[in-house]
Formats: structure tokens, sequence, C-alpha cells
């Protein structure tokens, strides 16, 4: 277990790295992801130690939304002076994932069906 969390740390320590030195309009931690998928689609498989870990991870995930929603009940004042705005920004960016999603689907598909392999 601890083997697989220190795996985890050094890919989000290298994209750190790759953020400060190379890429800096990118978070350090979503580069690490990346590079953890990279490096997962280059093995093939995810190592027993790195599900160990994610799996533990992902069964205390709820634990995250803890400070979101302190900070939620924090600044409700805030948020119902805006809400409008708040909702508009909400509803915008639903908008542009659910077109960007679309866009790259149909742009993976049509790839596909180029493959004369393919079932």
């Amino acid at each position: 277990m601890v083997n697989g969390l220190l795996q985890l740390l050094l890919f989000q320590a290298a994209g750190e790295l790759v953020s400060k030195f190379l890429v800096s309009f990118i978070p350090g931690p979503v580069l690490g992801l990346v590079l953890l998928l990279i490096f997962l689609g280059w093995r093939g498989a995810v190592p027993q130690q790195i599900d160990a870990v994610g799996s533990a991870i992902l069964q205390h995930l709820g634990l995250l939304f803890v400070p979101a929603s302190a900070g939620i009940l924090m600044f409700f004042p805030v948020l119902k002076d805006h809400a409008f705005a708040v909702m508009g920004a909400l509803l915008l960016s639903v908008i542009a994932t659910i077109a960007v999603t679309a866009i790259v689907l149909k742009m993976f598909s049509t790839l596909d069906s180029g493959d004369e392999h393919a079932p």
C-alpha cells in the first residue's frame, strides 16, 4: 500500500516539476495525472499497488466534499446575492462540457470508423 502511494506521489511530483519548468499554465496535479495515464497506457494494466491505493481513496471520496460544503454554507449570503450569476456560469459550463464531449466523441468515432480491422 505504501509503495502504491509513493508511486502516485511521484507522478504528482513529476507533474509539479513539469508545470514549474515547462508548462506553467497547467496545474501540476493535472500534469501528474496525465503522466500517470500515459504510464498506465504504456504498461497496459494498472499495477496492483496503485489499484489498492486508488480503491482505498475512492472508498473515502465523500470526505473530499466536506470542505466544499462548509465553504458553501460559510459564503451562503454572498452566493444568495449573486445567485443568477452563479447559476448562469454553471449552466454555461455544463453546456460547454457537453458540447466539447460530443465534439471529441465524434472526432474519435470518425477516426475509429476508418479502421479496416474494426469489428
